[in-house]
């Protein structure tokens, strides 16, 4: 079980494997507004690792994802969830509510874990999807922050 955070509000983003797509969620959007929300990522069928083209993908961006795990949404059944964001069709499908939920959001992505070709064009492929999240999960942080100025 993990540990549950009474000052900040706890966003859940899902996909699928929690190999990919949510792990470079969780991190981007941990550097742009993890001071406010306590950001946790998992997956409906975890794959059990996260890619190493995600982490190689997110240190080019200067942040480090090398310490997270592939996590079952179940872990999160137990604890308040104030906001769940999907970012693939699997997920959204799969997810359940969470106690505490006020929000849900789904954004799908491309899954970068399936492009085809050379290592360094899967990479370039990790590197396109990390940059589109990388703009929905900022502005999502900023519109958080705006929220509380207001």
């Amino acid at each position: 079980m993990l540990p549950m955070n009474d000052t900040k509000p706890t966003i859940l983003i899902l996909c699928t494997g929690n190999s990919c797509r949510s792990h470079l969620a969780e991190g981007i959007l941990r550097a742009a507004a993890g001071d406010l929300l306590d950001v946790q990522s998992a997956g409906s069928k975890p794959a059990g690792y996260v890619h190493p083209l995600a982490i190689q993908a997110m240190r080019e961006i200067g942040i480090d994802i090398a310490a997270h795990r592939s996590k079952h949404m179940d872990e999160f059944l137990a604890q308040p969830v104030e906001t769940v964001i999907t970012v693939c069709g699997n997920a959204d499908q799969a997810c359940p509510t969470f106690p505490g939920q006020l929000n849900r959001h789904h954004w799908a992505f491309e899954d970068p874990a399936h492009a085809p070709g050379t290592e360094e064009e899967k990479l370039a492929v990790f590197r396109e999807v990390r940059d589109q999240i990388k703009l929905v999960f900022e502005a999502y942080a900023a519109g958080r922050r705006d929220q509380l100025k207001g």
